[in-house]
């Protein structure tokens, strides 16, 4: 019974402990007797005791490390602070356990003095203006760098550029000149703009009444015409009247009669009469003779 016993506790002290299950996304490296032995991957894992031992527990996992701003100068001697974000990721447990001494403290370091080199090749204004170059060429050189440790670099950004103090007033006061140009520009060619429509304006309405003027006297022409048509149709049709009716002295007479007393219906202040019916009938056989003539004509 008491042999028993000790199996159990030397099962549970012993056999127990050495029961590993490696987790997703995680790897273990294992070493024997002081040596690399193996990397464990996900599952049910078991080792000897006192001969096997995990010496590292990696993540498989991408990382993110944000590292402090570091000084750098440009090619015009101009000190700034640039901070950045590296995104990288372990590929190999075994290079990552054995190839530096703190793997990532080395990335921090080797992302500053990378820094300083693509910055020392580039003026003020090119580094702010070129991140997406900045960040391409860091994470190349940091990738073919860190490879041999067992990472890969996926990403590298720039977080932040801080120029000086004075630095920064000056681009202020840059950027303040350079909107108060572009407001003053908008504003003259909104004006110009307005003047302009204004002009078409105008135009167009003095066009417009010239138009409208001319449809009008055009309109007033017509309609004289059309009534000075008319009144010498009226007397067309009367002259005819009178030849077809063959008009004889008396009616000759009383027509002009007619007409002496239209006359007198008139503006006319003095009319002459003749002194006898022998003028008026003067008057009528002349209207008549002159009827005749038109007829034969």
């Amino acid at each position: 019974m008491v042999f028993l016993i000790v199996i159990l506790v030397i099962i549970v002290i012993l056999v127990i402990p050495n029961i590993k299950i490696v987790p997703q996304a995680k790897s273990y490296v294992v070493e024997r007797l002081g040596s690399y032995y193996t990397t464990w991957k996900n599952g049910l894992h078991f080792k000897i005791p006192f001969i096997d031992r995990v010496s590292n527990v990696v993540t498989l996992k991408e990382i993110v490390k944000d590292f402090d701003p570091q000084p750098v100068i440009t090619k015009d001697n101009v000190t700034m602070q640039i901070d950045t974000v590296v995104y990288f990721q372990i590929t190999d447990p075994k290079l990552y356990t054995y190839g530096v001494e703190f793997p990532v403290s080395a990335i921090e370091n080797l992302t500053a003095t990378t820094l300083r080199n693509i910055i020392g090749e580039l003026e003020l204004d090119q580094t702010l203006t070129s991140r997406d170059i900045i960040n391409s060429k860091m994470r190349s050189i940091l990738d073919e760098a860190t490879d041999p440790w067992g990472i890969k670099v996926n990403r590298v950004e720039v977080k932040n550029i801080l120029p000086p103090k004075d630095i920064q007033e000056a681009m202020e006061k840059q950027m303040r000149a350079e909107r108060e140009r572009r407001e003053k520009i908008l504003q003259a060619e909104g004006e110009k703009k307005s003047s302009i429509l204004i002009a078409e304006g105008e135009k167009e309405s003095a066009i417009l009444r010239a138009e409208a003027e001319k449809e009008a006297r055009i309109k007033r022409a017509e309609g004289e015409a059309e009534a000075l048509l008319k009144i010498k149709t009226a007397e067309a049709e009367g002259i005819k009247l009178l030849k077809d009716a063959k008009a004889d002295n008396s009616v000759l007479t009383l027509k002009s009669y007619e007409t002496l007393a239209n006359m007198a219906n008139g503006q006319a202040t003095k009319i002459i009469v003749p002194s006898d019916l022998q003028s008026i009938a003067t008057i009528g056989t002349t209207i008549k003779e002159m009827i005749k003539d038109d007829k034969s004509k």
